[in-house]
C-alpha cells in the first residue's frame, strides 16, 4: 500500500466520522452532564477545532509516529492497539495455517480425480462454505460445539495452555473455513493447469513417484497462484477478525475498533486503519519476495529489467 492510499484510506475514515452522528463529549460525560461541563470536554478533545485543522493535526503526528491519544479513556492509541495487535494475529495466523493446511491438500485431491465423485462433492461443499456468512457459520459452530457438546468455551481468550489454544478454535474455525474453501478451488484450478503440461507426463514416464511428481514438479510451479490468494487474503483475515472477534468477545483491534465506533473515538479508528494497513502492506512485501523465491525467472526478469548482468 503505497503512501498516496493510506492518506486516502485515513482521509475517508475521518470524513466518516467526522460527519457521523455522535457526540464524543456527551458520550464520555454521559446525558446529564451540562453543557458548561460539554463544552470544556470537547475543547479538551479538540472537537470544535475544524475539519481540517483536526485531520491536518492527526497527519503531522502520524509522520512523528504518534496516533493520538484516545477519547475513552486519554491513553495514548499506539499502546492501546499493541497490547491488542498480538491477539488479533494470533487469530488471524492460525486461521490462516488452517485453511493452508485443509485447503490445499483437499484441492490437490480434487484436481487428480477431476470429474469423480469425490471431485464434485468437495467443490459443492467449498462452494457453499465460500458463500456461508460469518456470523452464521459462527453461531452454528456455538450451538454445536458450546453449548451441545460443551467441548469450547462461547467466548473470552482463556490465559496459559492449553486454555488459550481451546479458546482459539472457534474463532479459528469460524475465521479460517471460508478461507480455506478459496484456497481448495485455487489450489485445484491452479494444479489442473500444470497437470497438462509436458514435463509432467516426462517426469511420470521416467518412472518417478507419484508423490515425487506431484511435490517436487507439479506443485513448484502451481505455488505461485496460491500465494498470491493467500497473501491477498491475509488483509481479509485482518479485517474480518473485526466481525469473528465480535462475536467471541476476542480481546484484539478487531473488537477494539468495534468499541471505538461506538463511542466516535475517532484517534482509535484511525489508529487501527493505519495499522492494519502498516500490517498489509508487509504482508505483500512477504508475498512479492516468495514469488522470486519460488520462480527464478521472476528474479531474472527484475535484474533484466534494471539492466543488471
Amino acid at each position: 500500500m503505497t503512501i498516496p492510499v493510506l492518506i486516502g484510506a485515513t482521509f475517508l475514515v475521518f470524513t466518516i466520522m467526522h460527519f457521523a452522528p455522535g457526540d464524543p463529549a456527551r458520550i464520555i460525560l454521559g446525558a446529564g452532564a451540562s453543557e458548561e461541563a460539554l463544552e470544556a470536554m470537547r475543547d479538551q478533545l479538540g472537537i470544535n477545532d475544524s475539519f481540517i485543522l483536526r485531520y491536518g493535526r492527526f497527519m503531522l503526528n502520524l509522520m512523528k509516529g504518534d496516533l493520538g491519544t484516545s477519547y475513552r479513556n486519554g491513553q495514548p492509541v499506539t499502546g492501546l492497539i499493541l497490547g491488542r495487535l498480538g491477539n488479533t494475529l494470533y487469530l488471524a495466523i492460525s486461521g490462516i495455517l488452517f485453511a493452508i493446511i485443509v485447503g490445499i491438500p483437499v484441492g490437490i485431491i480434487s484436481a487428480i480425480k477431476q470429474y469423480s465423485t469425490l471431485d464434485n462433492v468437495t467443490m459443492f461443499i467449498t462452494l457453499f462454505v465460500t458463500a456461508m456468512p460469518t456470523f452464521w457459520l459462527a453461531l452454528i459452530l456455538v450451538i454445536v460445539f458450546s453449548v451441545n457438546l460443551g467441548w469450547f468455551p462461547a467466548s473470552g481468550m482463556a490465559k496459559g495452555f492449553p486454555g488459550f489454544l481451546v479458546s482459539l478454535v472457534l474463532p479459528t474455525l469460524t475465521l479460517g473455513c471460508g478461507f480455506a474453501a478459496l484456497i481448495a478451488r485455487t489450489t485445484r484450478s491452479s494444479v489442473l493447469d500444470v497437470v497438462r503440461q509436458e514435463y509432467i507426463d516426462l517426469a511420470r514416464a521416467k518412472g518417478l513417484p507419484e508423490r515425487t511428481v506431484i511435490w517436487k514438479h507439479m506443485m513448484k510451479n502451481a505455488l505461485i497462484p496460491i500465494i498470491t490468494v493467500i497473501g491477498l487474503n491475509f488483509g481479509v483475515l485482518l479485517g474480518g477478525s473485526v466481525l469473528t472477534e465480535s462475536i467471541f468477545s476476542w480481546p484484539g483491534v478487531g473488537r477494539f475498533v468495534v468499541e471505538s465506533i461506538s463511542f466516535k473515538d475517532t484517534p482509535a479508528i484511525l489508529g487501527c486503519v493505519v495499522t492494519l494497513a502498516i500490517l498489509f502492506t508487509l504482508v505483500n512485501l512477504i508475498v512479492d519476495l516468495l514469488y522470486a523465491f519460488l520462480d527464478p525467472r521472476i528474479k531474472s526478469q527484475y535484474r533484466t529489467s534494471r539492466g543488471d548482468n
